[in-house]
């Protein structure tokens, strides 16, 4: 792949003078396009909450500018960005040592993003899984926004030259497409500007099902509220929820090759597991053999116990959205303070005159 004609260059000997050490740092980010699950969770939000203790610079983000790639409604969605952040400090997150902001306050997202739709090609577009599930049938109809959003994943990341993503399995092609355009950034201009970034998919995430149909992802946008556990569930709903969890008549088995096939057992199994910051197989070792009428209700209580605090800090965060507003006001400072000069330095490798 040669140099693209008529593009400006750096001064004399660019891979040199650009070639750089990346300070290890995270960026994972959430949409706040309604509630968030335990799947939010046990999926991300937990390992997130441990990473700031791994010894890397963790940004976390509410990626406002991604939820209006389908309809929201204004009124709705300042609550939703203010819950997502609430959720994530209830959680662990904590301001002081994490970079925690909502996306649309650090304009440099954006603009890095429409650099890399100039840098992604339309058939890197045309391979990615996850607009083909959410447009459907209807793909003609969505949003342009909807299409290229991935090319504005890579810019939420590469805007502070992340070198690490945590993401699920379901996920890791958005990390491997940012590699694909920050390598193809690199080549074209001939630096080492952007770091090839690594998707982080083993530690705590997990996948959490459907509490009624285990061969589907638990979603904030499922058909019945029974589906998922929310996070602001008080302790009564998430009981009642685990308890009419769909199961099989059969018992629990003694290690997990006995809950192939049986979808709703393997998911509640995990979900114990993920809770109680354990395995499967120490999960069977204690209740195998055990029916649903012993199990259910543990788990009812593991999660009662686990959740209902961080339900309880959310409400109170939630009161005063003032103070959630001056946390990510000035997460978005710290923010910037990273991306403003990587930005002003992708232009001057773009040759555009500022």
């Amino acid at each position: 792949m040669g140099k693209r004609k008529g593009t400006a260059l750096p001064a004399a000997n660019p891979r040199r003078s650009d070639a750089m050490s990346f300070t290890p740092r995270v960026f994972s980010g959430i949409k706040p396009s309604g509630g968030l699950t335990l799947g939010n969770y046990l999926g991300a939000i937990r390992r997130w909450v441990a990473m700031q203790d791994e010894g890397m610079e963790t940004i976390y983000c509410v990626v406002d500018l991604h939820a209006i790639t389908v309809w929201q409604d204004p009124k709705e969605l300042p609550h939703a960005t203010r819950e997502v952040a609430a959720a994530m400090i209830a959680s662990g997150i904590d301001p002081a040592r994490s970079i925690l902001f909502n996306q649309c306050r650090v304009s440099e997202h954006a603009e890095l993003g429409w650099i890399f739709n100039c840098v992604a090609r339309v058939g890197w577009m045309n391979r990615m899984t996850q607009f083909k599930e959410k447009a459907g049938a209807n793909a003609e109809n969505v949003s342009l926004g909807l299409y290229a959003y991935p090319s504005l994943m890579a810019a939420d990341i590469l805007i502070y030259h992340a070198t690490h993503v945590p993401v699920g399995e379901d996920q890791k092609q958005h990390v491997e497409l940012t590699r694909d355009i920050a390598a193809k950034f690199n080549h074209d201009y001939g630096v080492e500007f952007f770091p090839m970034t690594e998707p982080v998919t083993e530690g705590p995430g997990m996948r959490v099902m459907n509490l009624r149909d285990g061969s589907k992802k638990m979603s904030k946008s499922g058909e019945s509220d029974m589906e998922r556990i929310n996070m602001t569930d008080d302790a009564d709903t998430i009981a009642r929820k685990f308890k009419r969890a769909r199961t099989d008549a059969d018992a629990l088995p003694s290690e997990p090759a006995g809950l192939a096939g049986r979808a709703e057992a393997k998911n509640l199994v995990e979900i114990y597991a993920g809770l109680s910051d354990s395995t499967p197989e120490a999960v069977l070792r204690q209740f195998g053999g055990q029916g649903w009428g012993a199990f259910k209700p543990a788990l009812a209580d593991l999660a009662v116990q686990k959740l209902s605090p961080i339900s309880a800090e959310m409400s109170r965060l939630m009161a005063d959205p003032a103070e959630i507003d001056r946390l990510l006001a000035r997460g978005a400072e710290r923010a910037r303070a990273i991306a403003a000069p990587i930005l002003a330095r992708t232009y001057e490798i773009v040759g555009l005159v500022r």
